[in-house]
C-alpha cells in the first residue's frame, strides 16, 4: 500500500502575514495548522496538489516560491511544506470536502504576523513545522532561498 502524501504551504500575504486554519474541535484545545492537505491519484505533481488543496480550502491563489521542509507524520505520511506567495483569497467561497462534514469542528482562516514571537504563541502542528518556521524566520531565509 502506497503511503499517502501531504502538501501544505507557508502563504505569505502582500502585507508580510501569514495564513492559517485555526481547528476547533470538542475535547480537545485549538490548533493551527498550514493550510493544505493530501496528494490525490488526479495531481499531477505534488506541486498542482497544492494549489487545487489552496483554491479548495480558502479559495485562494497563490504563487509556490520554494520548499521549505519535510517531516514525516505520526500517521507515516510525508509531509512536503512550500513557502509560497498567496494573492487573493476568500474564506466564504471554500469548497474543500472537509467543510462540508459537520463532525469535524470549526475551521477559522487566520491572518497571523509572520514573527517568531506571533508564531510562538500559537499551537501550530505539528510542532516540528512551528520550529522549522521559527528557525528560518530567525535566519532570514523565508523568501529567499536557503
Amino acid at each position: 500500500m502506497k503511503m499517502k502524501q501531504r502538501v501544505r504551504a507557508i502563504l505569505i500575504t502582500t502585507v508580510g502575514t501569514t495564513l492559517l486554519m485555526k481547528r476547533v474541535r470538542p475535547g480537545r484545545a485549538a490548533y493551527w495548522v498550514v493550510i493544505g492537505g493530501g496528494v490525490e491519484d488526479s495531481d499531477a505533481t505534488r506541486e498542482e496538489a497544492l494549489l487545487r488543496e489552496i483554491r479548495e480550502e480558502i479559495a485562494g491563489t497563490a504563487e509556490i516560491l520554494r520548499p521549505l521542509h519535510q517531516l514525516v507524520n505520526r500517521a507515516g505520511e510525508t509531509e512536503h511544506f512550500y513557502v509560497a506567495r498567496v494573492t487573493q483569497w476568500s474564506f466564504d467561497d471554500r469548497s474543500g470536502p472537509e467543510f462540508q462534514k459537520e463532525d469535524r469542528g470549526e475551521y477559522i482562516l487566520d491572518e497571523i504576523p509572520l514573527t517568531r514571537a506571533a508564531i510562538r504563541q500559537l499551537n501550530l502542528l505539528p510542532e516540528e513545522i512551528s520550529t522549522v518556521l521559527c528557525e528560518t524566520l530567525d535566519r532570514g531565509e523565508l523568501l529567499s532561498s536557503p
